[in-house]
């Protein structure tokens, strides 16, 4: 269930004063962190938009990224079938470990996760020197740059299909979403956006 201002009574404190929330990547799906949340987090973590929690160690409110702003920008905030954990989606500005990793978990993540990843990576190469990325030299170059090399990796990946060899396939596939995420961001559009045409069309 989706937790709101009008619904947050919903959420059972009762059981205990301070409940496990787990802050997950929106875009991506990666699990970004997990901590512990009494009331008046939740009520500042739905007021503020940024994530909030109890720090056991400090003992109070501790908003993340407050020291190194590193925020995770609040999407939605859920609860269990339980209503006795949390689960925040959030948008991360900047690693969120105090490792300047971007999970509090290391490397664990779907690998479909990467897809996501690509979008961000893509985003902070556009402004880049063009000398310095191949992304950076496609953003300087008119967008039918662009669209001709996804057209062109779209022939590559039938012909292979065609041919079945599945290394060249998968390659070209690659290739193919790789141009196509730089063709959307060009356009102002996301990879997110996408996902969501196909989660309608699947209603």
């Amino acid at each position: 269930m989706q937790i709101t201002q009008q619904t947050i009574n919903e959420v059972n404190f009762q059981k205990s004063e301070l409940i496990p929330a787990i802050v997950q990547d929106n875009l991506n799906g990666v699990i970004l962190m997990q901590g512990f949340m009494d009331r008046a987090a939740l009520e500042m973590t739905l007021q503020k938009g940024l994530a909030t929690f109890f720090s056991r160690s400090k003992n109070r409110l501790w908003t993340k990224g407050e020291t190194s702003d590193n925020f995770l920008e609040v999407v939605s905030v859920h609860t269990d079938c339980d209503k006795d954990s949390i689960l925040v989606l959030a948008k991360p500005k900047g690693p969120t470990c105090h490792l300047g990793t971007q999970s509090c978990f290391g490397e664990a993540a779907p690998l479909l996760s990467f897809i996501g990843q690509l979008q961000t990576v893509i985003n902070e190469r556009k402004e880049s020197d063009p000398t310095s990325s191949y992304t950076a030299s496609l953003f300087a170059k008119d967008i039918s740059r662009s669209c001709q090399k996804v057209g062109e990796e779209g022939v590559e990946v039938a012909l292979a299909a065609m041919k079945s060899d599945k290394d060249e396939l998968l390659n070209e596939s690659a290739d193919l979403i790789y141009h196509l995420s730089v063709l959307l961001i060009r356009s102002g559009c996301s990879l997110e956006e996408v996902a969501q045409v196909l989660k309608e069309r699947h209603k």
